[in-house]
């Protein structure tokens, strides 16, 4: 019987998780050189760490069940979360900030589409500590470098959340209802907010002042906002933002002010940006990347410690990246006993182990293991792409050399083995 894979997973074959890596990797590498170290959380965590974060509602997007023991557990729908439980766990007393990154996968039980999964990857960053500007601006031009760093086309969008709360608390909205509204906004649904405004008697100049707000975008958009009084006077959201504006300039990053961006959840507390991919590939779901400025940790029994972070879809990412020449150069080669037809000849299988272990030691090596026809041999070294062909015959062993063929032009020599070796060093420039 065949058994298909679950829906809204994937199989990676070696070519797709060769860029995969590659792509993580770089990623790795980048946040490495900002000062920011790797850390890791387990897939599965007590269902209560999401519902704390995000409500009740979310156990209908998650794979949750319980355990042996009773306990109600949950794969990892996101990460931040985990993040921050292991903040409050295990670092709540080291220096400040706390600069992190991680990279796993999770799990959403949603309807799959186009780069969009039941089982998914991210890769973020997490700065505790602070959400100062300097703090906000730093992590923003990180996640702009890393996209930088693999030639994706993207648009920044860059908000503020602080904006909108203080409008609404200038107004005497409640707390509770004020997190309604930031729902509503923040799925796109206008009319609902407009009623759920006019229900609870917010007064008309306010709503009409709140909906310019949101659709303030641009370079304007600041501007747009004095001159029409939407801010509230001595807004600290206001003078935040334009710090980090100012700080996101010295970095060299293209941004687009969007003061419609807002998160529907209360910890949020100030800068909100996200980067969409600006080549046309994703179609609709273009959203790359998101994140902003939020106090969680006390949510699960920490102190109130400000933090900045931001997670990349990592799929979208993969879907996007293209690998260049270099990339595509394999340092590859294969080890070919040259044996007398019907037999093992041992002593060339011998030295041909031999010379493949050394060569290991720089370069992925492979070596027949179905006792092939020196054709079939060279055939299997064409088709998987291999620079080099190191040949093992009896007429080898006899002068103590070996015969390396340059697959791409089918030229061949004899050489010793170091020599053999420090040529492909020197082809694929390993040290």
């Amino acid at each position: 019987m065949r058994i298909e894979r679950a829906r809204g997973t994937r199989d990676f074959l070696p070519k797709e998780m060769r860029k995969r890596r590659i792509l993580e990797v770089r990623m790795r590498e980048l946040a490495e050189r900002w000062g920011y170290e790797e850390i890791g959380t387990p897939t599965f965590e007590l269902a209560e760490l999401f519902t704390l974060k995000s409500g009740e509602a979310i156990l209908k997007e998650m794979y949750e069940f319980e355990d042996k023991g009773g306990r109600h557990l949950a794969l990892r729908p996101e990460l931040t979360a985990p993040v921050i439980r292991m903040y409050v766990n295990e670092l709540k007393m080291a220096s400040k900030p706390i600069k992190v990154y991680y990279f796993g996968n999770c799990f959403r039980y949603e309807e799959p589409q186009k780069a969009r999964y039941r089982e998914f990857w991210q890769f973020g960053v997490e700065l505790i500590g602070s959400d100062r500007p300097e703090a906000q601006a730093e992590v923003i031009a990180l996640a702009f470098s890393i996209l930088k760093s693999l030639g994706i086309k993207a648009e920044l969008h860059v908000g503020h959340v602080g904006l909108i709360r203080e409008k609404l608390r200038d107004a005497k909205v409640e707390e509770e209802k004020i997190n309604k509204v930031m729902r509503l906004i923040d799925k796109g649904e206008r009319e609902e907010v407009i009623a759920f405004m006019n229900e609870i008697g917010v007064k008309r100049e306010v709503i009409d002042d709140l909906l310019r707000l949101i659709d303030l975008k641009g370079e304007e958009a600041l501007k747009e906002a004095h001159d029409h009084t939407i801010i509230v006077p001595e807004s600290d959201a206001l003078k935040e933002l334009e710090m980090l504006l100012e700080m996101l300039n010295y970095y060299g990053v293209a941004y687009t002010l969007n003061l419609g961006i807002a998160r529907g959840l209360d910890y949020y507390t100030g800068m909100v940006f996200e980067i969409y991919e600006a080549g046309g590939v994703l179609g609709a779901e273009n959203q790359i990347c998101g994140g902003g400025s939020y106090r969680l940790a006390a949510l699960f029994g920490g102190d109130e410690v400000p933090s900045t972070g931001f997670a990349f879809g990592f799929d979208r990412l993969a879907e996007l990246f293209r690998l260049e020449t270099r990339d595509l150069k394999r340092k590859e080669v294969v080890v070919v006993p040259v044996r007398e037809r019907d037999t093992n000849d041992r002593g060339v299988v011998k030295e041909a182990i031999k010379i493949a272990s050394k060569l290991r030691e720089f370069f992925t090596t492979q070596i027949d293991v179905m006792n092939r026809s020196l054709s079939a041999q060279l055939s299997y070294a064409n088709a998987i792409h291999a620079s080099f062909a190191v040949l093992v015959g009896k007429n080898e062993l006899k002068e103590e050399k070996v015969t390396l063929r340059y697959l791409n032009t089918g030229e061949q020599e004899k050489l010793g083995v170091e020599e053999c070796v420090e040529r492909i060093k020197a082809y694929f420039d390993v040290k």
